[in-house]
């Protein structure tokens, strides 16, 4: 009816042929065809004459069946692609290929495919040096035997140019903040830093949820008082540059100190820092798209032990002492206040030799005092009261 209406509408010239055309959503010459069927058979000859008629290339039933059992009692066992091939080979059935792939999806004879996964782009380098730097952590047998070591790796996105190596017994806040520091003392301060989600870079309220920028963790605090942005990745393929970087470290590194007889994290990082990192870069550091430029600015930041430390806030107790990591912190009399009783202080952790303490009031800054770790002789420093305190580690 709605193609009888369209065309009795052109025929009293309330629209022109073309327009009828666009309304139907087909060309002019299948309209003028249309036209001169309905001039001869009227309204019957606008009927789609293919309908209630057999489509000439459809495939008889008795091969339908014939294709399932040669399937079902021989070639279970092939794919559809070999399948294909023995039925134009063997019995002469003359089928496509999409055909047979459809029938047998269709049967439940062949498991359907799964659906294509997302297309994905591999993301541009920066143009500049310094723009954005990857930091992230591979835990590997790099010994060679039972062993387990992270190796932390600070490379540039532009270059891939190796920046920080080191063998380390875990990744912690400790070992990153180690690294950062190193790299912004040599090359200077950089634009952002690419990591993963780990706790010592981000807090997450929830699994699988965004990560809260807002509760900084030590990393983050001391990125964000040099003007560092952190940004976080929530795959593995997003860090796609430094993955790809840690299989060729898994592959090369473990030979290397196993041809050197290098046992020992101490060996094997002196060995990193001296020659291999750099022949590494030699290798496989490309040069960026602006050779003549960098991002890197210098330092200019007055204190870098105290933004590279471990801060937490702790009260004065009423004998002005604080209590920190099992140790009793005393604050001596001070000329501008008698007692500091119920101040809220700042206690840094410096990642020294031995390890300083530093009280400051947070509102004024002032410096209340400074503990160091008595020398122990021969003795061996104490250990880290949990897992993950680096109170009593040293470099």
């Amino acid at each position: 009816m709605r193609r009888q209406e369209i065309i009795l509408r052109a025929y009293a010239v309330k629209i022109c042929w073309i327009q009828a055309a666009e309304v139907l959503w087909i060309s002019c010459r299948q309209l003028l065809r249309l036209r001169e069927k309905y001039e001869e058979w009227g309204f019957e000859g606008l009927h789609d004459g293919r309908v209630g008629k057999e489509s000439p290339r459809r495939i008889p039933v008795a091969v339908v069946e014939e294709v399932l059992r040669l399937y079902r009692d021989e070639y279970f066992d092939f794919n559809v692609r070999h399948f294909h091939e023995k039925l134009l080979e063997k019995h002469q059935v003359e089928v496509s290929y999409t055909w047979v792939k459809a029938l047998l999806q269709g049967s439940g004879l062949v498991a359907k495919d799964r659906p294509r996964k997302k297309h994905r782009r591999r993301r541009a380098r920066k143009p500049l040096r310094g723009m954005m730097l990857h930091i992230d952590g591979s835990k590997h047998q790099w010994f060679g035997d039972d062993r387990w070591y992270d190796l932390i790796v600070i490379l540039d996105d532009a270059t891939s140019e190796t920046y920080h190596a080191r063998l380390v017994e875990e990744e912690s806040s400790r070992s990153c903040m180690e690294g950062l520091r190193e790299v912004i003392e040599k090359q200077g301060v950089f634009c952002a830093l690419y990591s993963d989600r780990a706790n010592h870079f981000f807090r997450t309220p929830k699994a699988g949820e965004p990560v809260d920028k807002q509760a900084l963790t030590q990393v983050g605090r001391a990125l964000r008082e040099l003007g560092i942005q952190l940004i976080p990745a929530y795959s593995p393929q997003a860090r796609g540059r430094s993955e790809r970087s840690f299989r060729t470290w898994q592959g090369r590194l473990p030979q290397e100190l196993r041809i050197r007889n290098l046992t020992t994290p101490e060996a094997a990082n002196r060995f990193l820092k001296r020659s291999y990192v750099r022949q590494f870069n030699k290798k496989f550091a490309v040069q960026a798209a602006e050779q003549n430029e960098t991002a890197f600015v210098p330092c200019c930041h007055p204190d870098l032990d105290r933004v590279f430390s471990i801060q937490t806030e702790r009260t004065v107790n009423r004998d002005n002492t604080v209590k920190f990591n099992n140790l009793i912190l005393q604050i001596d009399k001070q000329a501008w206040r008698g007692s500091k009783d119920g101040c809220r202080v700042i206690v840094y952790q410096h990642f020294n030799d031995y390890h300083h303490h530093r009280l400051r009031p947070a509102p004024t800054g002032q410096i209340l005092g400074r503990r160091s770790a008595p020398k122990t002789g021969n003795k061996a420093p104490r250990p880290p009261r949990k897992k993950g305190d680096v109170s009593f580690l040293s470099i």
